[in-house]
């Protein structure tokens, strides 16, 4: 039933969130005085998003994160202090909060969302107005990065489920060479159309992608297969399979971390 497709998704990954919040106010993880090595310089709430800055000196780094279908800006802030980034050098996260809009799978109920999802079937899945919005938004804010002095080779763009899509479609099609593109339980959009609309800017650029195996939301063969039409592309990319549902778990979250930390080390050598 189209309800339920939605509220498991939103109800597996928001248990997750709010179990990973109580753990950080039981460690004051957001405590004015915060662990050596879970430093967070500064949290704010801006028109649409909410910004944090992980680390110490001027910001050189940037994280751009989009939730998924029926979400808000603020179920991933509370993974941050998770990630055991090193602190060294300092990181912008930029959580972008999706406009409401009506999804036709959950009969038209207004929620927020990146694009309309019509039914269960991939062809279903693919809405090219509204990906093309939402493509214009992610890329706003790459140029919003630069234009604040970040190059782009910093700047990852990160998404979960529908906000993966999102960063799969950018990333490709980006004319910005990229820091890396992060894809959490979601699928390629488009597929189809890769080989002639991808830019091939990015073609090096590191891409993490991992999946659930017990996923009912997103089919962990969806994603296995994009993985597959990216590496057919030229893409070079890191696929992890973990076992769980449509959420995010700690093994997880620490190789994002550890992948991270990859990417800031290796930034300047690209």
């Amino acid at each position: 039933m189209p309800h339920t497709w939605s509220r498991l998704a939103r109800f597996t990954l928001m248990t997750t969130v709010i179990s990973l919040f109580f753990a950080l106010l039981a460690t004051q993880a957001f405590s004015a005085t915060p662990s050596s090595n879970k430093k967070l310089s500064t949290m704010s709430l801006q028109t649409n998003s909410i910004e944090l800055v992980h680390g110490e000196g001027k910001v050189e780094f940037a994280v751009i994160w989009l939730h998924g279908l029926g979400a808000t800006a603020d179920d991933f802030p509370p993974i941050v202090p998770e990630l055991s980034l090193r602190t060294d050098r300092a990181i912008r996260f930029i959580f972008p909060q999706a406009p409401d809009r009506p999804i036709t799978i959950n009969g038209g109920m207004r929620m927020p969302g990146w694009y309309d999802i019509k039914g269960v079937d991939i062809k279903d899945k693919q809405d090219a107005e509204g990906m093309a919005e939402s493509q214009t938004l992610l890329e706003a804010l790459i140029q919003s990065q630069i234009d604040d002095g970040i190059p782009s080779h910093h700047i990852i763009i990160a998404g979960f489920s529908q906000g993966g899509a999102v960063a799969y479609f950018t990333g490709l099609r980006s004319q910005h060479k990229l820091g890396g593109i992060l894809a959490l339980s979601t699928y390629l959009p488009f597929a189809e159309q890769s080989k002639q609309a991808h830019s091939a800017v990015n073609l090096t650029t590191p891409i993490f992608a991992s999946h659930g195996s017990f996923d009912p939301v997103v089919p962990v063969s969806l994603g296995e297969t994009s993985v597959g039409h990216l590496k057919e592309l030229g893409y070079a990319v890191n696929w992890q399979v973990y076992p769980m549902e449509h959420n995010v778990i700690m093994p997880q979250i620490k190789d994002i971390g550890r992948w991270i930390n990859g990417v800031l080390s290796d930034a300047d050598s690209r």
